[in-house]
Formats: C-alpha cells, sequence, structure tokens
C-alpha cells in the first residue's frame, strides 16, 4: 500500500458504523498482540481492542495482572460477518484441547449475552468439543482496556502507517477506537485487508 492520507483515514473513520451499530465479541488467545491484528483484518470486523477480563482483581495493569488473561474484542458488522465465522477464526487459532497453564495466556471464550451463549453451545456441538475443554468458556464480567502502548501495536511499529493518525490530531483513546487504524494494524501485522483502500 502507497502511501496513507490522513484525510482518508478521518473519512473511513466517520463512515464506519458506530460501536452502538455492531455487535461485539470478545476472546482471550495467548498473548494479545497478534489475534487482535488477525481479526482487525477481517471484514466486517469494524475496530478492536486488547485489554484484560475474566478474573477478580480490580483494574488489572500488564505489571499487576492478577488472575485475569490477555483479551482482545471485537465490534463486528453482523451483515458481513457472524458470530460463528469469528468463532472459527477463534478456534482454528489454538488447540482448544490443550490447556494453557499460565493464567495471563489462557485461552478463553467470553460470552456476553444469552445469544452468544445458544451459538458457542451449538457450535460447540456441531464441532464435537466437549465441555471440560482446555478452552474456557466464561460469561464476560468486566473488560478492562490496557495500557495505550499495547494497542495496535503493529501499527505502533510503523512510522508510515501510524504518521496519518498523528497527522489528524487522534488522541490515545481515539487511535485504540479507530476502524481504520484497526485495519493498518492487520496490514501491518502481515495481513490481507481486501479492498481497505486508505491512499
Amino acid at each position: 500500500m502507497s502511501t496513507i492520507e490522513s484525510s482518508k483515514v478521518r473519512e473511513y473513520d466517520e463512515k464506519a458504523p458506530s460501536r452502538e451499530a455492531t455487535d461485539t465479541a470478545t476472546f482471550a488467545l495467548g498473548c494479545f498482540w497478534g489475534p487482535d491484528a488477525k481479526f482487525g483484518a477481517l471484514d466486517g470486523v469494524v475496530r478492536t481492542r486488547v485489554g484484560y477480563a475474566g478474573g477478580k482483581k480490580d483494574d488489572p495493569t500488564y505489571h499487576h495482572l492478577g488472575d485475569h488473561s490477555e483479551t482482545f474484542q471485537v465490534d463486528y458488522n453482523t451483515q458481513e460477518v457472524s458470530y460463528e465465522e469469528l468463532l472459527d477464526l477463534a478456534f482454528d487459532s489454538h488447540n482448544p484441547n490443550r490447556k494453557v497453564r499460565k493464567t495471563q495466556y489462557q485461552n478463553v471464550i467470553f460470552v456476553s449475552d444469552a445469544q452468544q451463549r445458544e451459538v458457542l453451545k451449538s457450535y460447540l456441538s456441531e464441532r464435537g468439543l466437549a465441555p471440560d475443554m482446555g478452552t474456557r468458556v466464561e460469561k464476560l464480567s468486566t473488560f478492562y482496556p490496557a495500557e495505550d502502548y499495547h494497542q495496535k501495536h503493529s501499527l505502533r511499529a510503523r512510522d508510515d502507517l501510524l504518521m496519518p493518525f498523528t497527522q489528524s490530531g487522534y488522541d490515545e483513546k481515539q487511535l485504540r477506537e479507530s476502524p481504520a487504524a484497526a485495519k493498518l494494524n492487520g496490514l501491518a501485522s502481515g495481513h490481507d485487508i481486501g479492498d481497505v483502500d486508505l491512499r
């Protein structure tokens, strides 16, 4: 991709569906940097963020994680990608029968409502995955966004891709929640972002 235009980044974000117009899926699949980029590149995924979930410690941080796991969220357009397709990518990304000992990197499918729970239940049944598999299934209680330097990690390593956000005056929260940043983070990590054009 040639030079990214700051005006195109802002235009892309303004045209994207709002967070209220999307559904949100939450997963823990080891270190959150890789899956954040991989899912962000997917057609139908609007925005992503990384953080911590699954534990009881209040206000966890990377260096004081307590019993939480590294987690990421994707806001997605249900007209373009289904929860089942996101589950496919999640389960293809790890071995669900292997239990990871270190809590920080455990594999967890977090469900936020009864509908997600029912879809996941059918999904597991159809694929012969047992309830006692290594991957945990839990109701999402609280998702704590990770520190700014963890958000869009691959993008931050590419000055040529990050510069348009700086030029447009994006603050850290805007960068974290930017649909364009989710796509370019995927690109920076080596994933195909389809016909997304920000030049």
